[in-house]
């Protein structure tokens, strides 16, 4: 479980660009869950992130991963940065091994792993990406395509086994077809490994079908924590942030405001259509 308490980060403290990125934050993230955070662009997501696994130290406040305060400057972060994996914007940026493999290798190699666990974990990594060890492990990562690069990148974060996998944008710059790919891929490994995945997105689409919780910043504050259903239900205060629902939602939305007979608002565009057939029946 992760409880974050009271957090506050300023950057340049002190100084005239003084500025306040996260303000008072505090929420928990259950064991299993699969949570997404949405805000607009300079809202505090990404420096939140990098507070989870201690990149950054917050000026007030706890963070507790596990049980474990990793705000306290006694904890081990090396053994906090195993169990948290940060899959950055672009991660295919990062790779820099001559084959597939032993760019996947690093990580697990750097646990002080056997050879044959080190292996092991490569060829579960690859596999959880959706990647045959056979036909990829001695290419070099950059003969692949922009989709290959992005899964080898985060195969190499999975083969670390972390119980918690943190995702900023993952599906930044890719085509439809891939961005769909992708995310099968990320929800099959929080299916298998059951850990705490944490998606950041401006794909509200993306976090209602994969999410069960959502996080909305604000200008550094926390200001809604619940179901997707309970947040995106709130259509109006989204929209004042520069956010919004899901596109069936927004659909449904507007179908009502023109009179159409809609009684629910769901998320998914299967559960919209059943809902405009039902509405269409009752006249």
């Amino acid at each position: 479980m992760i409880k974050v308490e009271n957090i506050t980060h300023i950057y340049e403290k002190g100084l005239p660009d003084e500025a306040v990125a996260l303000d008072d934050v505090s929420f928990t993230i259950e064991d299993g869950s699969f949570t997404g955070i949405i805000g607009h662009t300079g809202s505090g997501k990404s420096t939140l992130l990098q507070h989870l696994n201690g990149l950054l130290k917050p000026d007030s406040g706890h963070i507790f991963v596990g049980g474990t305060d990793i705000t306290d400057k006694k904890t081990d972060m090396l053994a906090i940065r195993r169990k948290v994996g940060l899959v950055f914007q672009y991660p295919e940026y990062q790779l820099f091994e001559e084959t597939v493999a032993s760019d996947v290798a690093f990580g697990p190699k750097n646990l002080g792993l056997t050879d044959e666990e080190v292996r092991l974990r490569v060829e579960e990594a690859l596999h959880l990406v959706g990647l045959d060890i056979a036909e990829f492990g001695d290419k070099s990562p950059f003969e692949l395509s922009g989709g290959q690069k992005r899964r080898v990148a985060i195969a190499g974060v999975v083969a670390m086994r972390p119980e918690v996998l943190i995702l900023d944008e993952p599906t930044a710059g890719l085509d439809p077809q891939t961005h769909r790919d992708i995310l099968d891929m990320i929800s099959e490994i929080h299916r298998k490994q059951r850990n705490i995945t944490i998606l950041v997105s401006h794909n509200m689409n993306d976090v209602a079908n994969l999410c069960d919780h959502v996080l909305v910043i604000n200008k550094g504050k926390l200001v809604m924590d619940g179901t997707p259903e309970e947040v995106f239900a709130k259509a109006d205060e989204l929209s004042e942030m520069g956010l919004s629902a899901p596109p069936a939602a927004e659909f449904l939305r507007s179908l009502k405001k023109r009179g159409v007979n809609i009684e629910n608002i769901p998320l998914s565009a299967e559960a919209a259509a059943e809902e405009i057939i039902k509405a269409l029946s009752r006249g």
